[in-house]
């Protein structure tokens, strides 16, 4: 795996809360998240289309889709797009850091995988580090609780579907499956946008542009081809790097949005990266494909 383009694909994935709440300033959350996976689902399809990609899937997996469609982008994209109007960048990106711990959760109630006894330290450990990062968010940044429940619910739909997504065994190319999950969940997302928020709400200025530029070309489009091509040339530790998020999510909130960056949040987030380290074995734990929209 190459540490260039690994550190390049972190980058990329933390930026999209920052990216999320500058677009935030010029429209509506959901009606943002609509035209985002929309658009990008578009383009991918398109691209696809010149790719001579197998666009059409198999007829029956399109119910697998569905489900996908609807976890990996109505509920955790929705959900992010909603809580990121009072959650920090930096705080969100310590819970995305976590989604391989959450699988490994659902791994053991769902599929009865077992648990080794590191798995269960660095569970502990994590979750102490959220413990610190969300009290944190509450007391210094006047965080509601509903923000940081809808983050959790967020990420916890995204590991139900990385988990379904390993037991459904669907068998489309990865990019394929992204542009569908994409359209399908735009699909479900636009009456809910619409009939909770005003399109004359949207401000076409920099920030709206801006915005939803870095966000289709930089993250659905960019940094979804660039993990699959990481998974492609033998990257079966790729999403240790999600581990690295809060840091770079810290430190691009405070450079671009000037969050704060106390010592607790700096403390959250090694703690965070040490209990993932100790929960994987350091890359030793079965590698699973995670879904990037």
């Amino acid at each position: 795996m190459s540490t260039v383009q690994a550190i390049l694909y972190t980058f990329l994935w933390a930026s999209a809360a920052v990216a999320t709440k500058i677009g935030l300033h010029s429209a509506p959350p959901l009606i943002l998240a609509s035209v985002r996976f929309s658009l990008a689902g578009l383009l991918l399809l398109g691209f696809g289309a010149l790719r001579r990609w197998p666009l059409v899937p198999p007829r029956d997996e399109w119910a697998a889709i569905g489900i996908l469609g609807t976890l990996n982008t109505t509920v955790y994209l929705g959900a992010t797009f909603l809580a990121l109007q009072v959650v920090s960048a930096g705080l969100f990106n310590l819970f995305v850091a976590i989604n391989p711990l959450v699988v490994m959760i659902l791994e053991w109630v769902w599929l009865k995988h077992p648990l080794s006894p590191h798995k269960w330290w660095g569970l502990g450990v994590a979750v102490a580090g959220l413990v610190v990062g969300s009290w944190q968010a509450v007391t210094a940044s006047h965080a509601p609780l509903w923000g940081i429940a809808l983050v959790v619910g967020g990420q916890i739909a995204m590991a139900v579907g990385s988990v379904y997504f390993h037991v459904a065994r669907i068998s489309v190319p990865g990019p394929v499956l992204n542009t569908w999950q994409l359209l399908v969940g735009s699909v479900l997302l636009w009456p809910v946008s619409l009939a909770l928020e005003s399109p004359q709400a949207v401000v076409l200025n920099g920030a709206w542009w801006g915005s939803l530029v870095w966000l289709v070309f930089g993250i659905s489009i960019a940094a979804m081809l660039l993990w699959f091509h990481l998974l492609r040339v033998g990257a079966s530790q790729a999403s240790l790097w999600l581990m690295l998020t809060p840091v770079v999510g810290y430190g691009l909130g405070w450079v671009v949005l000037r969050e704060p960056m106390g010592i607790r949040g700096a403390v959250a987030s090694l703690f965070v990266i040490a209990g993932v380290g100790i929960a994987t074995g350091y890359g030793q734990r079965r590698h699973h494909r995670v879904l990037v929209s």
